[in-house]
């Protein structure tokens, strides 16, 4: 078997997605499976500053989804990739118009979640409201979603949410599956002495306690909890509060000064994976109180470097953290400060943490390459 990986166009600039597609083929090499990256090639848009907004947009898509079909259908002329030992695995399922040009029976998708289309469908509880393109491109999307012979969903939350979407509608195939997102890095407890120089660089002191989260300034991703939370605790919580990811936008700078909290403040714009690493290992306890996620990569993260974790009472969140996490309202700081004040008995809180640890063996890589196999096989 030979696999071609259809990935994204990189100056869309999707990290997450990109090291998912290195993830695979970095797993499928090491089985000794011949693997092809295929990404859409940057002509049009080379010259435009951002592919989210305006020309750029628009020259993007005439990149995405009008020349790489084109080159689609060239590659599959020939016998090289037209035998029956090729299959494809598009990485995104926000790439599902591919699957048209592409031979059914070979394909696979991966779909990391719906919050997109579910936003282009009105739904509020997605946080990701569309404009009137982006709900035709959605519809588009999902409409070629129902095409799929071989689909895994990251979760089973996800999986369930699309087949909400697609009720009513004739599905092509049974080979829809769950497979859990693996790592997509190495993450571990680390110590001190390798830990305390990257802390510095960061701005965090030695002596510093701080609360941590890793993600965006996207509206779901509640970066704006966390404040209110050492807020409710008062003087039960004195150390910092760290964003890590992008940065701490002026929005959230204004409900810190408003707070009182704007000193505490800590930002660590897009870490390196070692200082990523250290900012895990060394927190007073991960908060992850998103509104919405396909999977919730941070999760695992957190726990695989020994932190105590606190994330939203949802799901996936409660499928993909198990019993290594805290679980409070995402809405209610209140209940996450409660759930934070737990962690100040040590037993409960090492019982945590190991939970964490032991919850983490799920999400085994190899066995997550094992299980694209067997499905690109069945």
């Amino acid at each position: 078997m030979r696999i071609i990986l259809i990935g994204n166009y990189s100056k869309d600039k999707q990290e997450s997605m990109n090291l998912f597609t290195k993830m695979l083929f970095t797993g499928y090499t090491k089985l000794n499976i011949e693997t092809e990256v295929w990404l859409p090639d940057v002509l049009f848009a080379k010259w435009t500053k951002s592919t989210h907004k305006g020309i750029g947009k628009w020259l993007a898509y005439v990149d995405k989804y009008m020349v790489f079909p084109i080159k689609l259908k060239f590659r599959l002329l020939g016998k090289k990739y037209n035998s029956n030992d090729v299959r494809f695995h598009i990485c995104d399922h926000s790439n599902s118009i591919y699957i048209q040009y592409l031979p059914n029976t070979r394909t696979l998708i991966t779909c990391h979640d719906v919050l997109a289309i579910r936003g282009a469908f009105g739904y509020q509880d997605a946080y990701c409201p569309a404009t009137a393109t982006g709900k035709l491109l959605q519809k588009w999307i999902l409409s070629n979603l129902s095409k799929a012979k071989y689909l895994a969903a990251v979760s089973n939350f996800t999986l369930n949410q699309l087949y909400d979407l697609l009720k009513g509608e004739r599905i092509l195939s049974d080979n829809w599956k769950v497979i859990h997102n693996g790592f997509n890095g190495n993450f571990w407890k680390m110590g001190p002495d390798q830990s305390r120089p990257l802390l510095i660089i960061a701005g965090i002191t030695s002596d510093q306690s701080y609360i941590l989260h890793v993600g965006s300034q996207l509206p779901r991703k509640n970066r704006k909890l966390l404040l209110d939370m050492v807020n409710k605790l008062g003087d039960r919580y004195k150390g910092k509060i760290c964003f890590a990811g992008q940065a701490i936008d002026e929005e959230l700078l204004k409900h810190a000064i408003s707070l009182g909290l704007q000193d505490r403040l800590i930002s660590v714009i897009k870490p390196d994976h070692h200082t990523l690493v250290a900012l895990y290992s060394n927190c007073e306890a991960f908060i992850f109180p998103s509104f919405s996620e396909g999977f919730g990569w941070p999760i695992i993260e957190a726990q695989a470097c020994g932190a105590a974790v606190i994330t939203s009472k949802l799901e996936p969140f409660m499928e993909v953290g198990g019993k290594g996490a805290l679980y409070a309202d995402p809405h209610n700081p209140d209940d996450f400060a409660k759930s934070f004040l737990k962690l100040n008995d040590q037993k409960s809180k090492t019982v945590l943490v190991e939970g964490g640890y032991q919850n983490c063996k799920r999400f085994d890589f190899n066995e997550l390459i094992k299980s694209y196999v067997e499905l690109q096989l069945s």
